[in-house]
């Protein structure tokens, strides 16, 4: 009798930098890689690239618009239809999070549970993390980073085809969690 098969390990999907304007998310061996853009010249516009290593093919993923003063659109594709970041995600008023629709009408939920941003299914209540935020670590918590930020995505077909929606839903719930933080403003007298 043949040993039982393992489970597949989570694919950990490396951010390269703490900005969600400008970062990449990609594994280990780049099968997944994705590049987080905004360029100089178009500073309200950010694109969510998907690069295709084996034939070398960058395509738009997504783009995100963020107006001062306005509210934050959302697109997929690169001819898609714009939509409302609020339409895309439901934030929850009272915690951090917020809940999207995948492809296949399936909804996806983060929360946040001891302190991490963590991806469940909607409908079940307390279930398993499908996709886990873990954040960078920091030499003497002040100096160069000792280890970068990731996502844990487990290696669940319907979730790891909805990885460009799972990408966005992440970047506008992690800047809603780091524009309700509270901030100092210091001005000269």
């Amino acid at each position: 009798m043949p040993p039982p098969t393992r489970p597949k390990p989570p694919h950990k999907i490396e951010m390269t930098a703490n900005s969600l304007r400008n970062t990449t998310f990609a594994t280990d061996d780049d099968t997944i890689y994705y590049e987080v853009v905004t360029r100089f010249w178009h500073p309200h516009l950010t694109k969510i690239n998907k690069t295709d290593m084996e034939t070398r093919e960058v395509s738009v993923a997504a783009e995100i618009e963020r107006v001062p003063g306005g509210e934050t659109r959302v697109r997929f594709g690169d001819k898609g239809d714009w939509m409302s970041a609020s339409e895309f995600v439901k934030f929850d008023q009272e915690k951090i999070g917020g809940t999207f629709t995948a492809n296949a009408n399936v909804a996806y939920k983060w929360r946040t549970k001891k302190g991490r941003l963590q991806l469940v299914k909607a409908d079940d209540g307390e279930s398993e993390a499908l996709a886990e935020f873990h954040s960078h670590k920091r030499h003497f918590l002040v100096f160069r980073m000792s280890s970068h930020a990731y996502l844990e995505v487990k290696p669940i077909p319907e979730v790891t085809s909805a990885l460009e929606r799972l990408i966005v839903s992440y970047l506008l719930v992690e800047r809603k969690r780091r524009d309700s933080r509270l901030r100092v403003k210091v001005e000269r007298s």
